[in-house]
């Protein structure tokens, strides 16, 4: 086996990468680059009647980006191909052959209707069939019959399987990364299927073959697959090969707590789960996904992170560089981590706040010629500096500082009501002749003067403050206000109290 970290992500292209998905790819990314290692690709297809259109596509847009692209796959030929399981077909019937040979599996020629009938009979007596050792002597296979009578069935064409010929009375001493030690009772297993009737390999002999192949030396998977384990490694033992490492993942729950996160789950509160949009090819659906709801990928992968690993110490945020680092795997949990969509915000705002002010401004930009609405780029990043620490996402830069751009139209009427009494539109007006008599309309001069005028009138600062705040953005809401009188500037400040004098009468 390789010296060299290997790992790999093995999706199904069955329809949209679920996070729980992106979570796997992300700790096997995390674990191969801190170890200098490869992270691999690899498309499982061999289940050609769930394969969906674009969903291959969708899996490598998706890794790309949250900023975890594969060193090697589909498209990064590096030697170890082909990457999609349906393109290795010919690889695996070599090996259920070899496993027939050395007697660790067998034909199996039961049609799905006998195998229905003992089911039934077992249920009607209590029980469960299990097809092992203390059946399969007397059920259709290689094993109760004659070479003479496996070898006439298989020239007639009679449809078969092979399975996997699990060892008696053996209890196996297993490993895992994140739980410790296993032991597990071979006496309770079953003879799992590992070749199917229609010339296709199970996912257990095609992916323990092409781990081997791929030369991988870590398998960091999700827990579901923990059960498979045990055949896993007495696979490897049969074919006579170094099984690599093990780590299985806990599982991303709901959100309160109880159940493995669905897609039902985030359409019912309001969250994606899938990392993009995903629109489904036969139904024309279309689900949510984290890019199109405006989340940076640095805040996505900084969530994911989260749910399952901590670093051990009470900082939470990560970036890339920052996870690689600090991953260990000894460090993922072993019970599973509940999901919560406000830490997902909570992670974005952050990252909001540390993103680079023109790259907010061209984001900004496409909003505001969506409005119709040109402004010059150097304005644009001002309002971004001056107003980013509000909002969560980019499409909150609108709400947050539409009066930059345009005068209001109306006046929010709570906050008009709090703040235009009877005397405010005539001490408005008296604001408004002040005001057209300062020359110097930046906002610590503003201030200076007004403050000054305000004092002379020895009145409150809220008979002022709050109507002119209604007047230049129409609601209480917004940045500094002197500010804002500075970025509109002076003409268009005084056209904006005289309009709500005249408005708000």
């Amino acid at each position: 086996m390789s010296s060299k970290v290997r790992v790999r992500f093995a999706p199904s292209p069955t329809g949209p990468l679920h996070i729980g998905g992106v979570r796997t790819a992300l700790y096997n990314y995390l674990f191969a680059k801190k170890h200098g290692g490869d992270f691999i690709l690899r498309i499982e297809d061999t289940d050609q009647n769930r394969y969906v259109e674009g969903a291959e596509d969708y899996i490598i847009e998706a890794l790309n980006w949250c900023g975890i692209p594969y060193d090697e796959g589909p498209g990064k030929e590096k030697g170890f191909g082909p990457y999609r399981q349906s393109e290795r077909k010919q690889l695996y019937r070599e090996y259920a052959e070899k496993l027939i040979d050395s007697g660790d599996a067998y034909y199996a020629f039961d049609t799905a209707e006998e195998l229905d009938g003992h089911r039934k009979n077992h249920e009607e007596k209590g029980k469960t069939f299990i097809y092992n050792w203390h059946n399969r002597e007397k059920l259709k296979n290689s094993l109760s019959l004659s070479p003479e009578e496996v070898q006439a069935k298989i020239d007639a064409g009679d449809a078969y399987v092979i399975r996997f010929k699990s060892p008696k009375d053996e209890i196996l001493q297993l490993k895992d990364i994140i739980r410790g030690n296993m032991e597990i009772d071979t006496n309770i297993l079953d003879d799992k299927v590992l070749f199917k009737s229609d010339g296709m390999p199970t996912y257990h002999l095609a992916n323990i073959v092409d781990d081997h192949l791929m030369e991988i030396t870590h398998v960091i998977r999700g827990e579901e697959w923990l059960p498979s384990l045990a055949l896993h490694y007495m696979l490897y033992r049969a074919l006579g090969w170094d099984a690599p490492k093990f780590a299985h993942l806990p599982l991303i729950m709901k959100p309160q707590g109880k159940g493995k996160l669905s897609k039902r789950d985030g359409d019912k509160m309001g969250f994606p789960v899938f990392p993009l949009e995903w629109k489904d090819p036969k139904s024309g659906d279309i689900s949510a996904g984290y890019r199109e709801d405006g989340y940076f990928p640095e805040a996505v992968v900084n969530m994911l992170a989260f749910l399952g690993w901590n670093p051990g110490t009470e900082e939470e945020f990560f970036n890339l560089e920052k996870l690689t680092k600090s991953f260990e795997l000894e460090r993922v949990h072993k019970g599973g981590a509940k999901f919560d969509p406000e830490k997902t915000k909570w992670f974005q705002q952050h990252y909001m706040q540390e993103a680079n002010n023109e790259e907010l401004a061209n984001k900004f930009e496409e909003i505001l010629k969506e409005k119709e609405v040109t402004s010059n780029k150097a304005f644009i990043i001002e309002v971004v500096s001056l107003i980013k620490e509000r909002a969560v996402f980019v499409e909150d830069l609108w709400q947050q500082g539409y009066f930059f751009f345009i005068a209001p139209t109306s006046f929010e009427p709570k906050d008009a009501k709090k703040a235009w009494k009877e005397d405010t539109a005539a001490l408005m007006t008296e604001l408004s002749e002040f005001l057209s008599s300062v020359e110097n309309f930046e906002a610590e001069n503003l201030q200076e003067n007004v403050k000054g005028w305000i004092k002379s009138k020895e009145i409150g600062f809220g008979k002022v403050m709050m109507p002119l705040r209604v007047a230049l953005v129409g609601a209480l809401q917004g940045p500094d206000l002197y500010k804002i009188a500075e970025f509109i500037g002076k003409e268009e400040t005084l056209n904006r109290v005289n309009k709500a004098v005249e408005t708000l009468k």
